[in-house]
């Protein structure tokens, strides 16, 4: 099959540290240019603005957006008119209602649109899936904590109107419940701490009602030493833990050989798979949770954060 020309939308941490990397390795696309007003590429051609990627590379047939999510609609929407295969890094979009939108969009003109859950991919997600797919749950306690500044440093869109505070992590936490439990899981609660200086959360407290079991979830930017990616599950068949963001797993305390860790490169071939079949894939679910978090949520104000 034929390789698939792509370009990258948004030249920052994640495309460097992921994206880039992983479309290098991949056998499904070749990478062509980068759009990003402020960043250059070493070695590919990089633009200001995708009509101008689009118009010198007409061979381009998708393209990654990996800039902050509040800028990701717009310029899926525009990509999408040029008939452009999408994938959205997490989290898609700033609204469900920005979603919604794309997803029509992409059917109307024919092409795929695919929300990358990258921690859907992480190595022990299908093996926890399929331990619980037979068990009872009893309960389920998320505590995804870690150190904003040596993850996220210099990244002020984070803290901004749209840019998700400490849930642009706790999302991946989120996509994986979606993926692994059974039935639609709704918000019960939510407590978010608010530095006065931001508009949006540092630390989030979040109840959630499952299938008959509850879901409690800590989030916190604040985290220092060891870092803390954690699901534990409590079942009729016994304890399951998911750990370092979903890829490692442990069955009432014994570790279990799931393979390495390839989240990205999964994510790639996924696409592909997606593009020459013509479809989408657009799970919305964990966006769901969390707008409702953030427009539901008691708002606690907390001191300033100050990089």
């Amino acid at each position: 099959m034929s390789v698939i020309p792509i370009g990258i939308v948004g030249c920052g941490k994640i495309a460097r540290d992921q994206h880039l990397p992983a479309i290098a390795a991949s056998l499904d696309f070749a990478p062509i240019a980068i759009t990003d007003p402020a960043i250059r590429h070493d070695s590919l051609p990089t633009y200001a603005d995708l009509e101008t990627m689009f118009s010198l590379h007409p061979e381009i047939e998708a393209v990654a957006l990996c800039m902050p999510p509040r800028f990701r609609a717009d310029a899926a929407r525009e990509a999408l008119h040029f008939r452009k295969h999408v994938l959205l890094e997490k989290p898609p979009c700033a609204t469900l209602l920005e979603a919604w939108e794309l997803e029509a969009l992409a059917a109307k003109v024919g092409v795929t649109l695919f929300t990358a859950w990258h921690s859907q991919e992480a190595a022990a997600v299908d093996a926890a899936r399929d331990r619980l797919r037979d068990a009872s749950i009893h309960s389920v306690r998320v505590t995804w904590k870690e150190d904003v500044r040596v993850w996220h440093p210099g990244q002020r869109w984070i803290w901004q109107e749209g840019g998700f505070g400490v849930f642009d992590p706790g999302i991946n936490a989120l996509s994986i419940l979606t993926a692994i439990l059974p039935g639609e899981l709704k918000l019960v609660d939510a407590e978010l701490e608010l530095p006065v200086n931001c508009a949006t959360p540092i630390a989030a407290r979040i109840d959630i009602e499952g299938n008959r079991f509850p879901v409690t979830a800590e989030f916190d930017f604040r985290q220092t030493g060891p870092q803390s990616w954690d699901i534990a599950i409590e079942t009729d068949r016994g304890s399951l833990l998911l750990s370092h963001g979903g890829n490692r797993l442990e069955i009432d305390g014994t570790a279990r050989d799931i393979g390495g860790e390839a989240e990205y490169a999964r994510l790639y071939a996924r696409f592909a798979e997606l593009i020459r079949a013509g479809e989408s894939d657009v799970d919305l679910a964990p966006l769901r949770l969390v707008e409702d978090a953030l427009t539901r949520g008691r708002v606690v104000p907390v001191e300033p954060f100050e990089e």
